[in-house]
């Protein structure tokens, strides 16, 4: 029985994903009337953003956010639109979150300078406003995955909230702060493939805890991955889906070996190290058959920055929140992070 209701999901899936596949050719002139699901890139004078599977660069000004509902035209080449213009723009009514976001990102900006701002926003709530050349130098050594925020600030946040709340609930009432500080922090990230995976894999197994229950990695991978998929059957061309799911993938078959077989290296380098090559066994042909390239010395370049990362997003977050109410306070926080992101920045220059 359990294979047949896999195979429908799948059929179903796949009815889905060629139903919604846009009809038109290379050449084509179109014109896409979509709202923005996920935050462009942006950069000094453009933003970079996909619409129904369609990539393509805008000019930066007006800057689109998700949630934003715009018409845009351009010329067909590949999953490429060349030459896009947009031609209607209607801005989503801020929320409490989106504002709350835009406060926080606009206090890292106005205390720190590029690209240390950009890098604690980014890791923080997932912004991708940052420079263009800083943006291409993370792409060019493989941390950019860790700065426009990914599973591990998920987990990140859920295991800070539990920890807290644990101090004054019982667990299980803990767990539903988690869930909800989950969904908010995917709302605040911009709802990227990375986020949303690991959003609802955390929130799966918060509610087979709750509920006394034992799930299995895999087919916790392999449920998300449905669910999502039932609910955008496009994102199964978007790469970031892929590489998220294929990472994980490789994160539970290699990282134990390969970490029994790191004991020579120092512990703060260790996990990162192994985590990083585990991860590139699977993304690392994906990535070079995509983009034609790949970084080897990624895996070194991720140990020596991963290490980093919980603490500026804690410091960062910190630091934010606080700097919102008490902006002098605010500013000692971050200060306090700034070794960290300029130890990272260095790094990825050094490569």
């Amino acid at each position: 029985m359990k294979i047949f209701i896999f195979l429908f999901i799948i059929i179903l899936i796949l009815v889905r994903f060629f139903l919604q596949k846009p009809n038109f050719k290379n050449g084509d002139t179109i014109r896409i009337t979509a709202r923005v699901l996920s935050e462009p890139l942006v950069f000094s004078t453009s933003q970079y953003l996909t619409l129904e599977g369609i990539k393509m660069y805008l000019p930066k000004i007006p800057e689109i956010t998700y949630g934003d509902k715009v018409v845009v035209e351009g010329k067909v080449d590949g999953n490429k639109l060349i030459n896009a213009k947009l031609i209607e723009f209607k801005v989503k009514k801020a929320g409490f979150l989106y504002k709350f976001r835009n406060s926080l990102i606009k206090y890292y900006k106005r205390i720190l300078p590029e690209p240390y701002s950009s890098l604690i926003a980014g890791t923080v709530i997932g912004s991708k406003n940052m420079p263009e050349d800083f943006w291409n130098k993370l792409k060019a050594t493989g941390t950019a995955h860790v700065v426009v925020a990914s599973g591990t600030n998920v987990t990140l946040t859920a295991g800070f909230l539990l920890s807290i709340s644990t101090y004054f609930l019982k667990r299980k009432k803990a767990i539903w702060i988690c869930l909800v500080g989950i969904i908010i922090y995917i709302v605040l990230s911009g709802f990227d493939a990375p986020i949303v995976r690991a959003g609802i894999m955390g929130a799966i197994l918060f509610i087979a805890q709750e509920k006394g229950r034992l799930v299995s990695a895999w087919r916790l991978l392999f449920l998300t991955g449905l669910i999502m998929l039932l609910i955008k059957p496009i994102w199964i061309t978007d790469l970031g889906f892929i590489l998220s799911f294929v990472a994980t993938a490789s994160l539970m078959l290699f990282q134990k070996r390969i970490n029994s077989l790191l004991k020579f290296v120092p512990n703060i380098l260790r996990e990162g190290l192994s985590t990083s090559l585990a991860a590139q066994i699977g993304v690392a042909p994906i990535i070079y058959a995509t983009f034609g390239q790949f970084n080897i010395f990624s895996p070194l370049i991720n140990a020596l920055v991963l290490w980093t990362i919980p603490y500026i997003m804690i410091l960062g977050a910190i630091g934010g929140i606080v700097g919102l109410v008490i902006p002098i306070l605010g500013k000692v926080i971050l200060l306090i992070a700034f070794p960290l992101v300029w130890w990272f920045v260095g790094i990825v220059n050094l490569f």
